[in-house]
This record gives structure tokens, sequence and C-alpha cells, in this order.
């Protein structure tokens, strides 16, 4: 069953629950949860320690029986009743009592492109845990469309970028509704993995946990393609001594690092530009790419996609929040495209 916009203005709470951060948009009162997806666990009692900010400061450096655990991986709860913990901590008292003073509590979330029916059914089951009489289900790649602004209900060709931790989800979009679309298994976690491991083999050195992104360590402000410092200094532990050291990396070889798993997107931007129709790619030589998610951010993937693909590639504002910020524009009666086909519904 398809959902609709109506479907979609009676519900009181939107919710994407992304393998990096959890966000909610309550509407009437905006985005009142943006936070880490982690959570932290005492394995001796069970009990829960911290979530948010604070459960994510605490990995790799917790004893034995403190456990830091993720619920959600690549946009997919794999862990129904931490998720639901973690939730109902991030959302707090106060926000829980007036949601509750709701007759009956509606939902929507964020699924991503072409999940399983196991994945749709946990997203909703964390919710209905959570007092929703009914869970919508919208695709990603919609309303991370709507809330970058995109004019997704008009009949030409858009083309949107979901640049997430886990995954990188790629469509082309044409009267509200989905034309052609790639999920692709490579995010800024794999990005972020690809320069720890050059630093291992090229330095034997190991990057802490909790450091400053490394790729923005690495690249020291430069593009994934622009000219910047040719060497930076990296502190981390030694693989052989386990003793605190500092090298000098050379920027350069870290971006050639970084392009491996970029590839993969970009194999994926060509998959999708192959299989639409002729008329829409024609309408993306003037309106380019618009990348939205928190990977986006990332120094200078925008420059390399667009020297790769030969379009022009833009960032939205607030990407980070897009999908959210999308679901929610719809929550509020703010968006009216002709149709909307995002998902199955509960």
């Amino acid at each position: 069953m398809a959902v609709s916009l109506e479907q979609l203005r009676r519900c009181h709470i939107a919710v994407d629950l992304g393998a990096a951060r959890t966000r909610v948009f309550v509407k009437g009162a905006g985005l009142v949860v943006d936070e880490p997806s982690v959570a932290a666990v005492n394995t001796r009692t069970g009990g829960l320690l911290a979530v948010g900010e604070f459960a994510e400061r605490m990995t790799g450096r917790t004893p034995g029986h403190i456990r830091v655990v993720r619920p959600v991986s690549g946009g997919t709860v794999v862990d129904i009743d931490m998720a639901q913990r973690m939730l109902r901590n991030l959302l707090g008292d106060k926000l829980r009592r007036a949601l509750r003073r709701k007759p009956r509590l509606r939902a929507a979330a964020c699924t991503p492109h072409e999940s399983d029916p196991l994945a749709r059914r946990a997203t909703v089951e964390t919710l209905v845990g959570l007092g929703a009489r009914r869970v919508e289900l919208v695709d990603t790649l919609i309303a991370a469309a709507v809330g970058s602004g995109l004019p997704v209900e008009r009949p030409e060709a858009t083309m949107v970028l979901v640049c997430g931790a886990a995954t990188t989800q790629i469509a082309v979009l044409s009267l509200g509704s989905i034309v052609t679309a790639q999920r692709v298994p490579v995010g800024g976690d794999a990005i972020d993995n690809a320069v720890v491991q050059h630093l291992r083999r090229r330095h034997s050195l190991l990057l802490p946990a909790q450091s400053v992104r490394p790729l923005q360590l690495a690249l020291s402000g430069a593009g994934l393609t622009t000219r910047g410092p040719r060497s930076t200094e990296i502190h981390g532990r030694d693989v052989v001594t386990g003793l605190s050291r500092s090298v000098t990396v050379d920027t350069e070889a870290v971006r050639e690092a970084i392009h491996t798993p970029l590839t993969s997107v970009i194999d994926g931007i060509s998959r999708v530009l192959r299989l639409c129709p002729p008329d829409l790619v024609a309408d993306l030589a003037g309106s380019g790419i618009t990348m939205v998610g928190g990977s986006a951010l990332l120094p200078g993937l925008d420059q390399m996609l667009s020297k790769a693909t030969g379009m022009h590639v833009r960032i939205a504002e607030r990407p980070d929040v897009c999908a959210v910020l999308g679901l929610g524009a719809m929550l509020e009666g703010r968006i009216a495209p002709m149709t909307l086909n995002p998902l199955a519904t509960r």
C-alpha cells in the first residue's frame, strides 16, 4: 500500500534512524533530537548507562563489563529492544509524556531504498514499542530530496545522492517518484577505514577511535582533488611497540587511498544514468547532482564526483538533516507532490 500525503499529515513525529545519528522531528516543535545512534550497556546488570554523544565518547575507553553498541546498521534496526531503549532516553521524559497524550500516536520513519520486509518490520516494531499506533514508512531518497528543496513534484529529472555512514543511495526522481535508483554499500565509514588501513600499512600506526575524523585529520582541510599541504602530522599508537607515536603523512598518498572506495559510488552513478530514460538524463545536464547526508560534508568529495562524472555537483543546505526535515515538511503539509509512492505502511 502506497503512502499518501494525507496519511503523512496525520502523523505526529518523524524519525530517521541512521547508522551514524538518530534524528526525531515533532510536528509543531521541529527537530528535537539529533544524537549519535550509540548506547552504552552494563553487561553485568543489563542497565543502560548512556546514549548519544556521551556514549559515543565512551567508545574504546570502557572496562570489560561496559559495552558500547550501535542498534542501527546501514539504516536498518538490528537490535529492536536496544533501539527502543535508546530512543526513549533520547526523547526524554517530558517529550515522551507529551507524545503519550496523543489519542492515536502516528509516526513516520525513513527506510533505505529497496530495504527488505524484515528490515521494514524492525523499524515499525521499534516505533510501535514507543507507543505509536500506526507507522508510515517513507523511502529515504524521497524524504532527502524533499528536505533538500528539490522540485520532486515536477515532470523533470532531479538526481539525489544520499551519502550515509554505511551506504550511499543514488536516485533519479520525477513526478514525486523514483525512476531509477541504486544502493551502494560504501559510505563515510568505508572512507574513514581506508585512511586508517593506509596509515597502518604505510606507517604502522593505529589511529585512536575517538580522534577527530581521520579523513579530515589526514587532509588538514585540503580537498580530495585540490592542492593542500604536502604533508601533515598524525598522532596514534605504534602497531609494534604499542607506544604513542607521531608520523608525518603524505596527503597525496592519503587521497589515493580514499579514491579506492569512492570508485564504487562513481560506478553506481553510471548505472543509474544508464538505466534512466534519455529525456530525463538530458534534464540532469542542467540540474546536476545534489548531495545530502552526513558524509556529503567530506572535504573535496563533491569536486571528485564532479570531475569523474562531468556533471555539476552541489551540496544541499544542512545535508545531514535533509531526510528528517523532508519528512517533517510532509507532516506539516509544506510539500504537495503530484504523487508520492514511498513504501508500505503498517
